[in-house]
């Protein structure tokens, strides 16, 4: 069983940056594919950001340019570097691992295993 933790979340304002983490166990993180989806109230969950084995990553249009997901393996830990926050940037952000190898997936069907989730409210 894999198990993610979030953290780093909070309250902030437009044009802020912010840097969420997700820190992950169970299985050997180098190994794994992972993303990060959001989910603002009364909308469905939308993805975000995902990496690779070999640290390639891919983004989604309305983030590309101001976030930057990244890995640690030796501290198993996936971090996703949000900068430039807009007010629609808000939500609950989840990491989770890819159901493929190198996948890129970005439906939340193809990944298996899901943190709690962490709160990020960017304010006006």
């Amino acid at each position: 069983q894999v198990h993610l933790v979030e953290s780093g979340g909070g309250l902030v304002q437009v044009g802020d940056s912010l840097r969420v983490s997700c820190e992950v166990s169970g299985q050997t993180f180098s190994t794994l594919s992972m993303g990060w989806f959001r989910q603002a109230p009364g909308k469905e969950r939308e993805f975000v950001a995902a990496i690779g084995t070999n640290s390639l990553t891919y983004y989604a249009a309305s983030v590309k340019g101001r976030f930057t997901i990244s890995r640690d393996n030796a501290k198993n830990t996936l971090y996703l570097q949000m900068n430039n926050l807009k007010a629609e940037d808000l939500g609950i952000y989840y990491c989770a691992t890819d159901k493929y190898q190198d996948g890129f997936s970005t439906r939340p069907s193809e990944y298996v295993y899901w943190g709690q989730g962490t709160q990020v409210t960017v304010s006006s």
